[in-house]
């Protein structure tokens, strides 16, 4: 008989294991001596040692599942109940024992984390979907597009819940995004009808102003083209492909018109900078036949400057007062000349002779006084309009006590 710490088998080749219940028979053994069968139910047990060893491992470094961790372990269990190997078996069981344990706790621990992160995933989904429905009332068009979208994607990642929650939270998010792009599709059709009269509005702005960039009617043109302005600001922008377009050619026709009234009005200025010139000089030689001595002469004179004068044509607005001011000055002055004339051989003139002498000579005293007021005030200009016109009077009023003396002789 051969027996070791953990089994022997006796004279009939009977082997034993020996367990806290006493001992159990492991198997019979006739092929050899009792040592190899010892040896043999031994190698038995170091691979349930093994076997077992790799399942602790499994259960502690990968996530097998714990119903497929306890169906190994009821095998092996099985295995060892069996009572086909020697060594202790009692130890064996202690360790699945307490791999249960493990299995058990676990199983409790991936249950508790699955319960956190299906709370946390609903609480994000709760947040998602409250975000979807706050943009869901969004003007921001393309802002809030893009964060709808990335919402989805994040929505993508996270676990599922339970079908209910899950497909109830979903709804609420499906539907929000379903509202905004409602509202966009709805504000951009609303934007392309407002696009579309725009553009109608801007064909007929344009058609216009092209119809009116060949007229020379100046001032009311370039009066209209200020109000087609207008209007077009107020018709608002088409379509993109078409804004560029009609605002090309709205803006050429404008500077057709334009460019060809800048070339007349630019001609015009000069003819007129050329007549102020031409009757400047009329101007100066009219006031050279002042003071009168030969009344016919100096009328017929002063009607041939004249006739000169209107055959020129229009001076630049701002000098016409001042050069027509001239020849007015000296027009009046051979009118009043005219007059005295008439006056100093009309026998009737006689009684009014010194009462007009009187008068001129107040008319010289006043404008003496103007002039001295007039160049006081640093009014050069009016100063030298009045100086000629009392050049005038004095001619007048010499003329009057001239012919005072006529009337006494």
């Amino acid at each position: 008989m051969s027996s070791d710490p953990w089994g022997r088998v006796d004279e009939t080749g009977t082997v034993y294991v020996r367990t806290a219940d006493g001992e159990q028979v492991v198997g019979s053994w006739a092929a050899g001596s009792p040592e190899e069968a010892l040896a043999y139910f031994e190698r038995k047990y170091e691979g349930l040692v093994v076997e077992i060893g790799l399942l602790e491992k499994r259960v502690r470094t990968t996530d097998l599942s714990a119903k497929d961790a306890q169906t190994a372990i009821g095998h092996l269990r099985e295995q060892v109940d069996a009572h086909h190997a020697v060594g202790d078996l009692d130890a064996l069981r202690t360790r699945l024992d307490k791999l249960v344990e493990t299995v058990e706790a676990r199983r409790e621990e991936r249950k508790a984390q699955r319960a956190k992160q299906s709370d946390e995933a609903r609480h994000a989904k709760e947040a998602l979907v409250t975000e979807a429905e706050e943009l869901a009332q969004s003007d921001q068009w393309r802002a809030a597009g893009e964060r709808l979208r990335a919402l989805v994607d994040t929505w993508k990642g996270l676990p599922r819940l339970d079908r209910k929650s899950d497909d109830e939270l979903w709804h609420r998010f499906s539907h929000a995004r379903s509202a905004f792009s409602k509202r966009r599709k709805a504000h951009f059709a609303q934007l392309d009808a407002q696009r579309e009269d725009a553009r109608r509005v801007k064909e007929r702005l344009v058609a216009e102003a092209e119809a009116l960039s060949g007229s020379a009617d100046w001032g009311p043109t370039a009066a209209r083209y200020r109000e087609l302005m207008a209007e077009w600001k107020a018709a608002g922008r088409a379509q993109r492909e078409h804004e560029d377009d009609l605002w090309n050619r709205f803006r050429g026709a404008q500077d057709v018109f334009f460019a060809a009234r800048s070339s007349v009005f630019a001609e015009r200025d000069a003819e007129q900078s050329e007549n102020l010139k031409l009757k400047e000089e009329l101007a100066e030689e009219a006031e050279k036949l002042l003071p009168v001595q030969d009344l016919k002469a100096t009328r017929a004179a002063f009607r041939a400057i004249n006739e000169r004068w209107e055959a020129i044509g229009h001076v630049p607005r701002d000098a016409r007062p001042k050069v027509e001011g001239r020849m007015h000055a000296v027009e009046r002055a051979i009118q009043e000349a005219e007059e005295a004339e008439w006056r100093r051989t009309n026998p009737e003139a006689r009684a009014r002779a010194e009462g007009l002498t009187g008068q001129l000579q107040a008319a010289v005293d006043k404008l003496g006084a103007q002039i001295e007021q007039a160049r006081a005030q640093g009014n050069n200009a009016r100063a030298d309009k009045l100086q000629r016109e009392l050049e005038g009077r004095q001619e007048l009023l010499e003329q009057a006590l001239k012919g005072l003396q006529e009337f006494g002789g």
